[in-house]
């Protein structure tokens, strides 16, 4: 018989060997911390005046402006792959200086969850709650000179909240980060009778670069200046903790931190601050990065996505807000 040629090494060989419980796919399926599942995520939607309106967004490839039939259609494959909930952002027929069709029962994110919740009255509607969208001027409130009046846009956002819930939300986002939104909301929904509905609030949402494209989807990018009076500055992280605070105190029923990627650390940072349940939203220059890539041949789509979701879930979120949803769930269900 031939003997190896290969010499006794000086060492002993490890008696631990992490290598074991990875040895095949079901033992690392066994041993794996976290999991994804549809039950995870959040699936944007963008809700636009007309009739079987499909219109592509050239900056997110698979992301399109949606016709409240196709947005009932587009939630009822949500509902078939299990995914449990939306989140509504509204384009405006007409926009003025006062977002007004933000808060008309006759607005487009009305008419999208009173269609929604007819067609699937267990899916859980998030209408997102700012007036970036509705305004002329493209800012997050109103505006006096070059500046926001943070008061009377709380009365504003109240007013919103109320016509979404009186439509059928189930949850309520407010997303401008003006200080103080979530007891005006949480004090109009509570006088208007609208007690159960739910705030998810973007209590961490930086002023970041990450949010281009979602400025075409939502054709909100502000005509003049920028978000930085009232989004957070990207280099802080205890402020981070502060607003999830102020948040709490005022009634937030679940936090979000915004974008996800950049700030993982900070969705740690606030999974340690609180029990309330953690949302980080996978914004929209995350997932264009990912599809311009992988349109080029320069990653693997499918293994890229499932990696950066199960990094988003292992810093701490319970719920993932994310345009590669659908896609994700495909996936999973492949394995």
């Amino acid at each position: 018989m031939q003997m190896s040629s290969v010499e006794p090494r000086g060492t002993p060989c490890p008696i631990i060997r992490p290598r074991r419980l990875r040895a095949t796919p079901t033992l690392r399926d066994m041993v794996r911390e976290t999991c994804l599942s549809p039950q995870d995520f959040i699936y944007p939607l963008f809700a636009v005046h007309g009739e079987a309106i499909r219109r592509p967004i050239q900056s997110m490839p698979g992301v399109f402006q949606l016709s409240v039939d196709e947005i009932v259609a587009e939630a009822q494959v949500c509902n078939a792959l299990g995914i449990p909930a939306v989140i509504l952002f509204g384009v405006p027929a007409e926009k003025d200086c006062h977002g007004s069709e933000n808060y008309s029962d006759q607005g487009i994110v009305q008419q999208a969850v009173r269609a929604i919740k007819a067609a699937l009255p267990h899916m859980v509607v998030i209408a997102d709650l700012c007036m970036c969208e509705y305004t002329d001027h493209g800012h997050c409130g109103v505006v006096h000179g070059d500046e926001i009046d943070n008061d009377a846009t709380l009365v504003l956002l109240g007013q919103a909240a109320v016509s979404y819930a009186r439509a059928g939300a189930d949850i309520v986002a407010p997303s401008g980060m003006m200080d103080g939104m979530v007891a005006a909301v949480r004090q109009a929904l509570d006088a208007a009778g609208y007690v159960n509905v739910s705030i998810l609030s973007y209590a961490v949402k930086y002023a970041s670069a990450f949010y281009g494209p979602f400025r075409e989807a939502a054709e909100g990018a502000p005509r003049f200046g920028d978000r930085k009076t009232h989004q957070m500055d990207p280099a802080n992280a205890r402020e981070a903790l502060r607003e999830l605070a102020l948040d709490i105190d005022e009634g937030a029923d679940m936090v979000m931190v915004k974008p996800a990627l950049a700030y993982l650390d900070i969705v740690r940072r606030v999974r340690e601050a609180t029990h309330l349940p953690v949302a980080a939203y996978n914004v929209s220059g995350e997932y264009a990065m990912v599809k311009a890539a992988a349109a080029n041949g320069w990653l693997n789509e499918r293994a890229v996505v499932l990696e950066l979701l199960t990094g988003i879930k292992r810093a701490g979120a319970d719920i993932i807000v994310t345009y590669h949803a659908q896609d994700a769930v495909r996936w999973l269900n492949q394995r």
